[in-house]
C-alpha cells in the first residue's frame, strides 16, 4: 500500500535512549518494549517520512557513570558506544520483522554486524524508504549520543529531531520530583542552556542552535506519540530559536 504523505517532515531523526529499551526492566534490553517502539516507526512511516534513529547504550552500560568511579573515561566511552551498537542490532532486528529495511551504521568499523558510517549511503538508503539506525555515537570519547544525534542530523539534512523519553515535554524541574514543574509547550534554545534544562547536553543544544534545528521532546511510551509528532501535531515540548 502506498504511504499516506501527511508528515510535517520528509526527514527526521529519532533520539533513543538506550534506557528507552528497557522497560518496567532495571537494566538490558526488554523485547516486547522494542518491538513496541519498531511498530511506533512503522507508523511513522506510513506517513511518508524518512526516518533515521539514534540510540544509546544507557541501559547497558553509561561511560560517564564508570568514568566517576575510577575508569579511564576514554576506555569507558568507547564501551558505552559497543553498548550502544547492541541496542541498535536489536531494534533492526524488530523493525525487520515488521517488514520495514534497516541499515545499522556505525561510526566504530565493525563490518560483521553493521555498515561503516559513510554520510552519502546514509542518504541513499533514506531516499529508498530504509530506516537507518546510526551506532557508536560519533566514534570519539567525550561526546554524547545527544550531540551523535545533532551532528547526524545536520549531515543528512534532517528537519527535526524527534527526542524521544520517559516525560511528555520539557518541564522547569523534575516533574517526578517536584509536581508543581511548569511544563513547557515551546523554549528557545538559549532558555535551555540559561536553565540548564535536562533536554540535551549543551554542545548539542549548541549545534542544534548554530543550524536552526528544531527538537521536539516527547513521550516515546504514549501510542501513536511518533506519528503525532512527524504529522507536526502539538504534543511535547517544542524546542526553536
Amino acid at each position: 500500500m502506498k504511504a499516506q504523505k501527511r508528515a510535517k517532515f520528509k526527514r527526521a531523526v529519532i533520539k533513543l535512549s538506550g534506557e528507552a529499551l528497557m522497560g518496567d526492566r532495571g537494566y538490558g534490553i526488554d523485547p516486547e518494549t522494542v518491538n513496541f517502539i519498531a511498530r511506533e516507526i512503522k507508523e511513522g512511516l506510513n506517513l511518508g517520512c524518512e526516518i533515521a534513529v539514534v540510540i544509546g547504550g544507557g541501559n547497558i552500560f553509561r561511560g560517564m557513570e564508570a568514568a566517576t568511579k575510577g575508569m579511564e573515561r576514554a576506555t569507558a566511552d568507547y564501551m558505552g558506544m559497543l553498548a550502544t551498537v547492541i541496542n541498535a542490532l536489536a531494534l533492526q532486528n524488530s523493525l525487520e520483522k515488521l517488514g520495514i529495511p534497516t541499515r545499522v551504521q556505525s561510526a566504530i568499523e565493525m563490518r560483521e554486524v553493521a555498515e561503516p558510517y559513510i554520510r552519502r549511503k546514509a542518504l541513499r538508503h533514506l531516499e529508498k524508504g530504509r530506516v537507518v539506525i546510526f551506532a557508536a555515537g560519533t566514534g570519539n570519547p567525550f561526546f554524547t549520543t545527544d550531540t551523535a544525534a545533532a551532528l547526524r542530523a545536520i549531515e543528512i539534512g534532517a528537519e527535526v529531531i524527534m527526542k524521544a523519553t520517559k516525560v511528555d515535554g520539557v518541564y522547569s524541574a523534575d516533574p517526578v520530583k517536584f509536581p508543581n514543574a511548569k511544563k513547557y509547550d515551546k523554549i528557545t534554545y538559549m532558555e535551555v542552556l540559561k536553565r540548564g534544562l535536562n533536554v540535551m547536553d549543551s554542545t548539542a543544544i549548541t549545534l542544534c542552535m548554530d543550524n536552526d534545528l528544531p527538537i521536539v521532546v516527547f513521550n516515546l511510551r504514549g501510542k501513536g506519540n511518533i506519528k503525532k509528532a512527524l504529522s507536526g501535531k502539538s504534543i511535547g515540548t517544542l524546542v526553536t530559536a
